[in-house]
């Protein structure tokens, strides 16, 4: 039976800046599930792109001298690069100044305009550049100085100007019913108390247009005003499926997302102004947002202004690529705030990977090269102790899923994890390097036992070590068609007299050069 498609997104990047750590993380996140679905039958889109317009990016051109266009193309193709350095699997990048995400931006605001939702008349407000967004005085802190910021911190600046408005307090109500009728909408549940808890709290109508400055996408039929840059951007998620040509395959198949991924700072902007402008237009809302945590450098957020800003690029080239991707989906539980350290790498690399998996693998391929002439060899009768570890890696695709569902990927690692302990504690308690000389006809067996453990790691750790994975299914000489989640279990199970090639060691120890000397 056919899978239904799956359509997940990154939030979208917004271009005054390179990227760090942290957008490298959320787009990782979403990488992994897509990988894991596609290996498990689903046809997927997966997005990411760059957000380029608004009052933001045009000052930071300014500041750099540069026309808006080309500064969003210079930066824009910095987030490019991330996605092919992490060795992302987007299926689509969409940029905001491209020709089909105006024409869908357009195309939001007249659906939302023809049903009545939107206004004109004046704002007259506080209003945060960096965050582009707008808030009310009792949202509003004091700084050392007493000058006024946003609740981020941000600088505020009173704005006064003609605005269209978009009825958001109409639809308070219909929010509040839409979180009860479908209470996965939002994830984690601290996320969902606090979406609830604010629109519950009472919504005003919202400025959706700006006529101060002009780097983004004109108002339809006026052109004195520029779209909101959150109304603009928020829609790329349907541009990327062709709206608005409702016939368009794709928009069929994969609208409504199944996925939207944030970071925890933009959860208001993807749980209740982007519900709402899609009730207010008549359009199918996404079935799930997920606000994660944040990273941060030994406790501390990370910003330019503290100098504490980790770049992924350093990472990997320190670490190494798939060691960074395991680390970070595996160190923090996925929602909440998490500190990043060089110790804890190390910790994680030497410990989860090169002692756990690698040298599972590494040591159970060796007596196979050693003992049974490269091949792999022919079982006896299975024991209760072989069904035991054969059964836990057949069963924990299962675990792993719902885990995975739930944005759950820390615990989903554990998961797999458990089966890699249960095979290193099979090996101890068999000793086959003793059952060489004492009965070889059961060392043959557990050897295949093993083989067949470390065949079911492979095929599931590669959503999270692409690369790494590979290398250990070749050594088993699994064939790249065969290794699908549909592979798993006994029905495609290790074939006795497979020669195999020379093993080699997957998971390297990292040791420190300071600690060397």
């Amino acid at each position: 039976m056919a899978k239904s498609p799956y359509y997940l997104t990154t939030p979208i990047y917004y271009v005054n800046d390179r990227p760090h750590i942290g957008h490298a993380y959320t787009t990782l996140a979403c990488d992994v599930l897509a990988r894991f679905k596609r290996l498990d039958g689903h046809e997927v889109h997966f997005l990411t792109g760059t957000d380029e317009h608004g009052q933001k990016v045009e000052k930071s051109a300014q500041a750099a001298g540069k026309d808006p266009q080309t500064f969003t193309d210079e930066v824009s193709q910095n987030f490019r690069n991330l996605a092919e350095d992490m060795n992302y699997s987007n299926d689509d990048f969409i940029r905001t100044t491209e020709e089909r995400h105006l024409k869908a931006a357009q195309a939001i605001w007249k659906a939302i305009q023809a049903n009545g939702h939107i206004y004109l008349d004046s704002y007259a407000g506080w209003y945060s550049v960096r965050d582009e967004a707008f808030y009310a005085e009792g949202e509003l802190t004091k700084g050392e100085d007493g000058q006024k910021l946003a609740p981020t911190g941000a600088e505020v600046e009173w704005v006064e100007e003609p605005s269209y408005f978009f009825d958001l307090s109409k639809w308070q109500e219909p929010l509040l019913k839409f979180y009860d009728e479908n209470p996965d909408f939002i994830g984690p549940d601290t996320r969902r108390n606090e979406v609830v808890s604010f629109v519950a709290g009472g919504l005003k109508d919202l400025s959706i247009s700006r006529t101060s400055f002009k780097w983004g996408i004109p108002v339809p039929d006026d052109t004195d005003h520029i779209m909101y840059v959150w109304l603009d951007a928020l829609t790329n998620y349907l541009t990327a499926v062709g709206y608005p040509d409702e016939d368009n395959p794709d928009y069929s198949k994969f609208w409504p997302a199944d996925l939207h991924m944030v970071g925890k700072d933009i959860v208001r902007f993807h749980a209740v102004y982007w519900p709402a402008f899609l009730m207010a237009a008549g359009l199918p809302l996404p079935k799930r947002v997920y606000a994660h945590g944040w990273l941060l450098n030994k406790g501390e957020k990370m910003s330019k202004s503290l100098g504490n800003v980790v770049l992924p690029e350093d990472l990997v080239s320190q670490y190494g690529l798939d060691p960074v991707r395991y680390y970070l989906l595996r160190e923090v539980p996925f929602g909440n705030d998490g500190y990043i350290s060089h110790e804890t790498m190390v910790s994680r690399i030497n410990s989860d990977l090169a002692n756990d998996i690698g040298n599972l693998a590494q040591r159970s391929l060796s007596m196979i090269a050693k003992n049974c002439d490269g091949v792999i060899p022919t079982p006896g009768a299975f024991t209760d102790d072989d069904n035991a570890l054969l059964s836990s890696a057949h069963a924990v695709l299962d675990d792993v899923r719902s885990q995975f569902d739930q944005q759950a990927f820390h615990r989903g690692l554990e998961t797999l994890w458990k089966v890699v302990g249960d095979a290193n504690r099979y090996v101890d308690a068999q000793a086959p390097w003793a059952l060489r000389k004492t009965d070889p006809d059961r060392m043959a067996t557990v050897l295949y036992v093993l083989a067949e453990t470390i065949r079911h790691l492979g095929i599931l750790i590669q959503p999270i070590m692409p690369d790494a994975a590979a290398r250990m299914l070749d050594q088993l000489e699994i064939a790249p068609d065969a290794r699908s989640f549909s592979h798993l279990g006994p029905d495609h199970a290790l074939v006795a007299g497979t020669e195999l090639p020379k093993p080699a060691p997957v998971f390297p120890r990292y040791v420190d050069e300071e600690a060397a000397d």
